[in-house]
């Protein structure tokens, strides 16, 4: 039996990849949908499954838009098995050219309520070092995927599952969402990114706050503080995150560099920083979407382009 955080009791109950993938050759995108049928109420059709193990699949529609679904009923719990799965699934989301924007998914009734407590319970320091940190390289993998990411929340995103959601590019909240760090009524502190993402994300003040406090947030107060980007109602936030995820990846495999110049920008200097953004602007200009983009905007105005994620 696993162990995860009891959100509706507030208490503890039992129950990057090492090429740079912008250094391939960029992709050509899935054709475009016409219509059809949906899943849910989108109009969105699976056209490839893959299980990557007992509790983790991605299912990818014609949009290119892959869905990571965590299933560990009845809490969505990470053990050692879930977070190996999850890095397995960001290793293969980033080499899939037919993915081109993910959403994260716990279902639509939890995201993630957090650690296996049992499974840890049992270790020692010895064990939990030497083990211990494969949680954290799965969710660097999953942050370095190197397409827009965005996670969907149903109900409780506690501990590691607060983490999980972090490595998206954008948090989605149900209006029934709860997030928060608890892991210090444990005696412990959050060691997947809620120390560090968490801060960079809503500031250090907050993030103090969140760690320090151990308490929960619902979604209006997670909006007010930056850590979501949008709340929507339960039934309807993974569609709405589905369609945003569909924007992206009708667009440019400049997106891709966007994301890397951000995301590792963030962690330079100024001056490094800008050296690496005039670097990947200077190579969209290798990409035929650059060509694209440009004709199409001489020719008919903004916004006609049709990118081939090349």
């Amino acid at each position: 039996m696993s162990a995860a955080w009891n959100a509706p009791n507030c208490r503890w109950s039992s129950d990057r990849t090492q090429h740079d993938p912008l250094l391939l050759h960029p992709t050509r995108r899935p054709p475009a949908p016409e219509g059809g049928s949906g899943l849910d109420r989108l109009d969105r059709r699976a056209v490839a499954e893959d299980p990557l193990g007992e509790f983790t699949s991605i299912t990818t529609d014609d949009a290119g838009v892959a869905t990571l679904r965590l299933d560990r009923a009845p809490m969505n719990a990470l053990n050692s098995q879930v977070w190996t799965e999850l890095g397995e699934a960001a290793r293969s989301l980033t080499d899939d050219d037919g993915v081109a924007a993910v959403v994260i998914w716990g279902g639509p009734k939890i995201f993630a309520a957090g650690a296996d407590i049992k499974q840890m319970q049992g270790m020692d320091f010895e064990e939990f070092f030497a083990h211990g940190g494969g949680l954290q390289e799965s969710f660097q993998a999953l942050a370095r995927i190197p397409k827009i990411t965005i996670a969907a929340i149903n109900g409780y995103a506690l501990g590691g599952g607060c983490e999980l959601t972090l490595t998206a590019d954008f948090r989605f909240a149900a209006d029934n969402a709860k997030l928060g760090q608890p892991e210090i009524q444990l005696g412990v502190i959050p060691g997947a990114g809620g120390t560090q993402r968490l801060t960079r994300l809503v500031g250090i003040s907050k993030a103090k706050e969140m760690v320090y406090g151990g308490g929960t947030y619902d979604a209006q107060q997670c909006l007010d503080m930056g850590l979501v980007d949008q709340v929507h109602p339960a039934d309807e936030v993974y569609d709405r995150a589905v369609e945003a995820a569909r924007r992206y990846a009708a667009g440019p495999y400049a997106l891709r560099m966007a994301k890397k110049a951000i995301d590792e920008g963030a962690e330079m200097d100024l001056d490094s920083a800008l050296r690496l953004e005039t670097t990947l602007f200077a190579a969209c200009f290798a990409t035929e979407d650059r060509r694209i983009g440009m004709d199409s905007f001489v020719r008919e105005g903004p916004g006609k382009a049709v990118f081939t994620r090349r």
